[in-house]
């Protein structure tokens, strides 16, 4: 295997939570050569977060990536103790979007880390300065907001709250060149830069769908050849997960007003259980 992580990576990062997100962001340090641990809930967790991370880890290996699994593997390592993320630089924390859950796992983490690692949230919408208002060492911690899918995603977006230390947007800007994407750097706002820009159009293609002005198919081809987008609003909402998707809407919605208030197709469709492809169905059919 050949370690790649000649720009500033460090030597030793974690991850909390091996859901999507965290196993993404686990594999983008591993191939990097990164020793990496993601921390779980409980067992049956954890070594699903090795299996959702050694599957990304073949898929790399697939499309060209050097080395064996064995190699990588080698260097990923779970557990379900916070206790072990006491050796690590940095730890990413990437438990779902619940205030609460959020405040209870960064206070965790942080009591884990030796004075100077750098605690990261890879919220996609909460208030960082709310978050770090909760925290012992407030000038250590900052957003690094992966996208999904992050082996594919290209951005990062490093989110600065008013107590993170000016010398760590430097480093968490080399990390990200170190990791191969390219880093936006946005004050602490609701939504950031991406989220409320991104969950702004989603919530007008829905209404779009829910007035019959153009099905979603059509709503989403609009987008992608009319103003070259990769992915339409709502098979992007569909990846995401509507769930997701209608809590950062029901946030910004409380803090910038009734413009993000969500549309009642995506409360029916949530309450149905119809959250995107990972249950099989949402604006588009995933089974």
């Amino acid at each position: 295997m050949t370690e790649t992580n000649q720009v500033a990576l460090p030597a030793r990062m974690g991850v909390l939570g091996g859901g999507r997100m965290g196993a993404g962001i686990a594999h983008a340090f591993l191939i990097k050569g990164v020793d990496v641990l993601v921390v779980e809930r409980d067992e049956t967790s954890a070594q699903g977060a090795r299996e959702r991370v050694e599957s990304a880890v073949e898929k790399s290996l697939a499309r060209g990536l050097e080395g064996t699994l064995a190699d990588y593997s080698a260097k990923l390592s779970v557990s379900t103790n916070y206790a072990d993320f006491g050796d690590r630089e940095l730890v990413i924390e990437a438990v779902p979007e619940i205030w609460d859950l959020k405040v209870s796992s960064l206070k965790a983490v942080e009591a884990a880390l030796t004075p100077g690692a750098i605690l990261a949230s890879n919220t996609s919408s909460l208030s960082m300065s709310g978050l770090a208002e909760n925290l012992e060492r407030p000038a250590d911690f900052l957003g690094l907001h992966f996208f999904n899918p992050v082996p594919a995603s290209t951005l990062i977006e490093v989110v600065i709250a008013k107590e993170t230390a000016p010398e760590l947007v430097a480093t968490a800007r080399d990390w990200v060149a170190g990791l191969g994407k390219t880093a936006v750097v946005v004050n602490d706002a609701p939504g950031f830069a991406s989220s409320r820009l991104g969950v702004a159009i989603a919530l007008e293609a829905m209404r779009m769908v829910e007035e019959g002005v153009a099905s979603a198919e059509d709503i989403d081809n609009a987008m992608v050849l009319g103003y070259k987008h990769p992915t339409g609003p709502l098979k992007t909402t569909d990846i995401v997960g509507l769930d997701v998707r209608l809590g950062i809407a029901e946030y910004l919605e409380s803090t910038l007003g009734e413009r993000f208030a969500p549309p009642q197709i995506m409360r029916d469709m949530v309450a149905r259980g119809e959250l995107g492809r990972k249950t099989g169905k949402g604006f588009y059919d995933w089974s």
